[in-house]
């Protein structure tokens, strides 16, 4: 048994290669995302052990925000005096690092890094663990000169002897450069300017009697964790948050993780795609094996093979491909992360591929993906091939299956059906988001297995109805091609399902994606009232040098500025609700337009007061007069009155969780020293539009950082956002297709094969190769065209149960991209011909007699 089942593996070696590339590509997307979170992790553990001071004494950072806010955070520069006389203190050292500065080369082009990484300004301080050397040049000495590290300065083309004008918090300075630093470990992709102490003090933070962090060197023989002890009795934990070099290490370590996680998942979901609709490619291909071998099997039987070899020699089969497709995936997956690697390098990233690291999780993630897709995949056919009895050796067999009947696959997708309807029934009546968000996920599952359980019993009406004008316009041929596709309910239904998945995917992200966009540009028109927006491209705050030359430029009316700060609200339901909060210049109500359930903007713009959405206060326990403890970034705690209850669409719609805003006399109290993030800019009266939008590009030519908007680049701006999640929908898409064309391909080869007898018979009769070619492709088309009708009418139903989710969020608006819609269907015709053009190749350059002849 074990040689014959050698010998059928070898001999169906082109066909299940086809399978094969399925398991290859969800290994290799496994085991690369794998292998590559694992470089990336083990480089920056690295980096961060290394560099980290045995212990770090900063301010506290208890308050942090995804939206970036405008002040630093500071501690006092003589707190290093103090901690060095602390006992077990070799040396202590005040640090100024301030992120997400502006730095200008002469040309007024930005020297920062085009990927989102921050530009870092720093004070130059070199110990054995600094992440940089000095390789060229000097140390910077003065307020006029620094260093630049080494990669930036190659990609920007700035050298020694060249100025940068630096834009900061306190304002803008010119310095030039005097050396150049390189890297010791890894660039992380950060842009790192380097001032000497006294200078980054004043000019960063706006005054030398500041630091952002105190570095403190360990005696030898004292503990990171002995030190952290004996410095906190010495100054004190209150304001001061204190971490040892491992504790320094893992919060750097989980800051990059959100970055780490984003590419292990989009990976692992390409990875999870590849598995889903392979396995109906692996589960299609066996079960036409196992009907083409009907004869051989029985003959097993007849000389001696019991029903358990059988399974067994049909499994062993399975366990082949998935071994020899696992260690192809793993293969690949290895190139793939040498690949990310060489990518990351061009977006300033510099890993080394030569320590890329493999370890022991990844291949057997690799092969318990690859061998239990296939070995799953293929129990049912196997089971189906212990059944075949020894008389089948004794006669042509039919396929089997065939015309079994469908009546478990009924009930089984009924009941899933039913189950996944009332899901979906209960998310679109929910009245909170997460339920709703809970229900509609399990909705999406139970409907999708109840598609594919009782795809097959779709496939006679529909196909009758998407082929029924094949006769007519190819007469005999187009018959011939309709009932072809009939033929075997069970096979073309799982040959469409494969490209059911990505499209009911692609739908429901889809109707998803555009309702998210009219909600958003509704929204934008209802609420925004401000001629131009003034932003920078990744929306990091900038210096008040900005708002006064904007306010200077010719044409302007009205400037209002707003500031984004992290804070903390104790409610009177007791809970401390984490947010960001937004505050404002006086002349809000020009600018933007808002609804007030109880108070207005005067009131909540007060001094002493905040606004917040009705629907959270009452959520909470809050209402017109309350008055909360409200901690602001830095420890320092104020009571605010709500002044103002908006009626917002969404507690999430304008600033952040609960749409608390407030005044900007009221934010500068607490958190002095913070920049803006935004500025609504209107024209005086008589100004045209145009000609203002000439002037402030003009103004803001020196902040290259910025950009001016009207309301339609603002909805551009949206859109472009919600296309990243769409785009990658699309790639999703593009796998599931390259997929099921395998899938489409394999199934028309083997059903060539299949027919070899039949086919010769037509031709012996008459019918042309051409007609013969055009049955195959109408074939085809007809099942990918079935396939995309039932995922584009999943993937709505999806998408308009997701859109009510949405809707409790507070984007209500339901949009269903029609047009794209119609050219996923088009696309799926366009599938079906390119999927059938070598199996049609193949059926055409039959010889007739010989096909005649087969068996």
């Amino acid at each position: 048994m074990l040689k014959a089942t050698l010998r059928s593996f070898l001999a169906h070696k082109g066909r299940l290669a086809l399978s094969a590339l399925a398991v290859v590509l969800s290994v290799a997307f496994v085991s690369g995302s794998l292998i590559f979170s694992d470089t990336v992790t083990r480089t920056f553990d690295r980096l961060f052990a290394s560099t980290a001071a045995d212990v770090t004494v900063g301010p506290k950072q208890d308050l942090r925000s995804p939206v970036p806010g405008g002040a630093t955070q500071t501690v006092p520069a003589d707190l290093a005096g103090r901690v060095a006389k602390a006992p077990g203190v070799a040396s202590a050292h005040a640090d100024v690092s301030v992120q997400n500065v502006t730095v200008i080369d002469s040309r007024n082009r930005s020297v920062g890094p085009t990927t989102g990484a921050p530009t870092i300004a720093t004070s130059w301080y070199l110990t054995d663990r600094s992440p940089v050397e000095l390789t060229s040049g000097h140390a910077p000495r003065g307020a006029e000169q620094a260093l630049l590290d080494a990669d930036t300065a190659s990609k920007k083309h700035v050298g020694i002897g060249d100025t940068l004008i630096v834009q900061a918090q306190p304002g803008t300075f010119r310095v030039r450069v005097v050396g150049i630093a390189t890297f010791r470990t890894t660039n992380p992709g950060a842009a790192l300017v380097f001032l000497d102490q006294a200078t980054a003090g004043e000019q960063l933070l706006g005054s030398a009697k500041k630091a952002t962090a105190i570095s403190v060197e360990a005696a030898p023989g004292v503990t990171d964790p002995e030190l952290k002890t004996r410095v906190a009795d010495a100054i004190g934990s209150g304001g001061y948050e204190l971490r040892t070099a491992a504790e320094q290490a893992k919060s750097a370590a989980a800051n990059l993780g959100g970055f780490l996680d984003v590419i292990k998942y989009v990976m692992l979901g390409f990875a999870g795609i590849a598995v889903l609709v392979g396995i109906f490619l692996i589960v299609n291909t066996f079960a036409m094996l196992i009907a083409q071998r009907t004869r051989e099997l029985g003959l097993l039987r007849a000389l001696g093979a019991d029903r358990r070899q059988v399974r067994r020699s049909v499994l062993l089969e399975a366990l082949l491909l998935g071994v020899v497709g696992s260690t192809l995936g793993l293969a690949a997956g290895i190139g793939m992360a040498y690949g990310l690697i060489r990518l990351m390098s061009l977006f300033g990233m510099n890993l080394k591929a030569t320590e890329m690291v493999i370890g022991w999780g990844t291949p057997v993630a690799a092969y318990v993906v690859g061998v239990g897709v296939t070995f799953v995949a293929a129990y049912l056919p196997a089971r189906r091939a212990a059944t075949v009895s020894p008389m089948a050796a004794l006669s042509d067999a039919e396929i089997a299956g065939v015309d079994k009947p469908l009546t478990g696959r009924a009930i089984a997708g009924g009941v899933m059906g039913v189950a996944g309807a009332a899901a979906l029934a209960g998310c679109v009546a929910a009245t909170k988001a997460a339920p709703a968000a809970a229900l509609l996920g399990l909705g999406v599952v139970l409907t999708l297995i109840a598609m594919v359980i009782a795809g097959p019993l779709l496939v006679r009406p529909v196909i009758r109805v998407l082929g029924g004008a094949f006769p007519a316009l190819f007469g005999s041929v187009g018959r011939m091609s309709q009932r072809n596709a009939l033929r075997n309910p069970r096979r073309t239904g799982a040959t469409a399902a494969a490209l059911m998945v990505g499209l009911a995917l692609v739908g429901g992200m889809s109707v998803a994606s555009a309702s998210m966009s009219a909600s958003f540009d509704r929204q934008i028109d209802r609420t925004l009232g401000a001629d131009f927006i003034v932003q920078s491209a990744n929306f990091t705050p900038f210096s008040a040098d900005v708002r006064r030359t904007v306010e200077g430029t010719r044409g302007v009316g009205l400037v209002v500025p707003q500031r984004i700060t992290p804070l903390a609200v104790r409610m009177p339901d007791g809970r401390r609700v984490r947010t960001a909060a937004s505050a404002y210049g006086p002349g809000l109500d020009d600018v933007v337009h808002l609804t007030y359930a109880s108070g207005g903007t005067s009131a909540a713009l007060a001094d002493g007061r905040l606004a917040m959405d009705a629907k959270f206060a009452q959520g909470h326990g809050a209402r017109m007069g309350s008055t909360l403890p409200v901690e602001f970034p830095g420890g320092k705690v104020a009571r605010l009155t709500v002044g103002a209850l908006t009626n917002l669409e969404s507690p999430e719609g304008f600033g952040t969780q609960g749409g608390i805003f407030l005044g900007l006399g009221t934010e500068e109290k607490y958190v002095p020293g913070g920049q803006d993030s935004v500025l609504y800019v209107n024209a005086a009266p008589g100004t045209d539009a145009a000609r203002l939008r000439a002037g402030l590009t003009k103004s803001l030519k020196a902040y290259p950082q910025l950009q001016v908007r009207d309301q339609a680049d603002y909805k551009k701006l949206v859109h472009d956002q919600i296309s990243v999640l769409l785009y990658l929908v699309y790639a999703l898409l593009g796998l599931a297709i390259v997929i099921a064309v395998l899938g489409v391909v394999n199934t028309l080869a083997l059903s060539v094969v299949e027919r070899t007898r039949e086919i010769g018979l037509l031709r012996a009769i008459g019918l042309s190769r051409r007609q013969l070619r055009r049955m195959i492709r109408l074939e085809s088309v007809v099942i990918a065209v079935f396939g995309a009708v039932l995922g584009l009418a999943l993937g709505l139903v999806w998408g308009v149960c997701g859109q009510q989710v949405l809707a409790l969020r507070g984007m209500k608006d339901l949009q269903v991209p029609w047009g794209t819609i119609v050219a996923v269907m088009i696309g799926s015709a366009v599938v079906g011909v390119v999927a059938a053009l070598l199996p049609a190749l193949r059926a055409s350059r039959m010889n007739v007699l010989a096909a005649i002849a087969h068996e």
